[in-house]
């Protein structure tokens, strides 16, 4: 064989080796992780990184929206994260904290997790059904550093974004009054029954269980 003939077989295992190598990357990847840990939103301000910064709707129909993101802080001095706004949308925003009613600090060399069962949380009322699975604009207002703008997803409560998403449920009509299973006394005739004895002694159960009086709102969560 030349050597030019055997350069070129050379060359051409080579390719087929190279073309393997990232077929296997691929298979070995689960595609499931890339699911988990989706590429949010994130962006650097000074000091201040924002990551993972995201909108989650409700999972089906109307109700409340929150937005979930961690805000690093790499200063030595601590900042408060003083509102949140989604310009456009005509959203409001709220902010939670874990706890009372303290201001949200990011700490200085720390950091402060948005979303999240036992962190603080930003409720967002009034946002459109219509922006779910596009992007919508945040800004983030912080005491030294001022705004911080980004464009963030908006995911649907589902998945890895559940635990994450607005903790209120979207309207529902109730289950059942409270007052209607108290008010009839008489739906059981019994023609024994004495006529003296008192309307209110005859279902006490019902009157006075908790459970019952608190069944509609265990629905709604």
């Amino acid at each position: 064989m030349s050597r030019s003939l055997r350069r070129g077989a050379i060359a051409a295992t080579a390719l087929v080796i190279s073309l393997a190598s990232l077929t296997a990357c691929g298979a070995g990847n689960d595609a499931q992780t890339l699911q988990i840990r989706p590429d949010n939103a994130a962006t650097t301000v000074g000091d201040i990184k924002v990551q993972n910064a995201v909108v989650i709707t409700q999972a089906e129909g109307e109700g409340p929206a929150a937005f979930s993101a961690t805000i690093f802080n790499d200063s030595s001095k601590a900042e408060t994260l003083e509102g949140v706004q989604l310009p456009g949308s005509g959203a409001k925003a709220e902010l939670k904290p874990a706890k009372g009613s303290a201001p949200l600090t990011v700490p200085a060399g720390g950091s402060l997790i948005l979303g999240g069962e036992g962190n603080a949380s930003v409720v967002v009322e009034g946002l459109k059904q219509a922006a779910q699975g596009g992007v919508q604009e945040v800004v983030l207002q912080l005491s030294e550093t001022g705004d911080v703008k980004l464009d963030a997803l908006v995911h649907p409560s589902e998945g890895y974004y559940e635990g994450f998403g607005p903790t209120g449920a979207p309207s529902s009509p109730a289950a059942s009054p409270t007052g209607s299973p108290t008010g009839t006394p008489g739906a059981s005739p019994t023609g024994a029954a004495p006529a003296t004895e008192p309307a209110g002694g005859s279902d006490p159960a019902h009157g006075s269980d908790p459970a019952h009086g608190e069944g509609g709102d265990s629905h709604s969560h």
